[in-house]
């Protein structure tokens, strides 16, 4: 499998966020070409503004590996990860990182800053790839949004 497969498994998992009326972001984690955690926003629904499909994957990753460190675990996401979800990419060891479109404004992974490879962290992801499918992945947000504001 390529990342463009396991991108486009995380889009069907923001569609799942989309579902429920939270904003269309999807994540899973793979290890060793197993897919072990699977998780779209659930901010709205759970109540809880730390429940970013990033956060719920790695929560479910560690359950499943029974350990907090996921080394050797690829994260893939559709839109570049905050702040807050870079932050526990980093402290989970997470090797690889793959997301679909770049977010400009609160991007944490190269675009508004880079705390996926930031000097002062004691760790740093091994590999950050972006763009992957990000023209599909930034429609599916764009849609999103537009169909928001129609409603009013």
């Amino acid at each position: 499998m390529n990342d463009e497969h396991y991108i486009r498994l995380a889009i069907a998992q923001a569609a799942q966020a989309e579902a429920l009326g939270e904003v269309p972001i999807g994540a899973l984690i793979v290890v060793n070409g197993e897919i072990i955690a699977a998780a779209h926003n659930r901010t709205i629904t759970d109540h809880d503004p730390a429940a970013h499909a990033e956060i719920l994957a790695l929560r479910t990753a560690g359950q499943t590996l029974a350990n907090h460190r996921l080394g050797g675990a690829t994260l893939y996401v559709t839109l570049e990860p905050c702040t807050m979800c870079t932050g526990a990419l980093v402290h989970a060891r997470i090797d690889r990182l793959v997301f679909g479109a770049y977010d400009l404004r609160a991007g944490a992974c190269g675009s508004a800053l880079d705390l996926a490879r930031h000097p002062q962290h004691n760790h740093h992801i091994r590999e950050v790839k972006g763009g992957v499918l990000e023209d599909e992945c930034r429609a599916q947000l764009q849609q999103f949004f537009q169909k928001r504001r129609m409603a009013g």
